[in-house]
């Protein structure tokens, strides 16, 4: 990750993220390794991160800045990510747009 490869920082984010590999759970230092790997077109980053927006529990939540990591994944080919954004229009009200997700 020190190198700056993109999948070795999104990697550590996870890893930090869910506490594995013998790391203590750092959301914290997750999330600037998320935008690091995001920043370097990692479309799973942007989910994560998009994911932790939403959910609003060890972040605060931020609707917008989730959907704006998930148009990004999406974009990119994230499918995770265009489901989740279909859902939200779906809950919205916007069924035309979901569908077009």
């Amino acid at each position: 990750a020190d190198a700056g490869d993109p999948t070795a920082i999104y990697f550590m984010g996870t890893q930090y993220d869910c506490g594995l590999m013998g790391l203590e759970k750092d959301v914290a230092r997750a999330v600037k390794l998320y935008k690091r790997a995001a920043e370097l077109g990692v479309k799973e980053a942007h989910f994560n991160l998009g994911c932790l927006y939403f959910e609003g529990v060890e972040l605060p939540k931020d609707t917008g800045k989730a959907i704006q990591h998930y148009e990004v994944a999406a974009m990119q080919g994230h499918v995770g990510s265009r489901f989740n954004l279909g859902c939200m229009d779906c809950l919205a009200g916007n069924y035309d747009i979901a569908l077009q997700h």
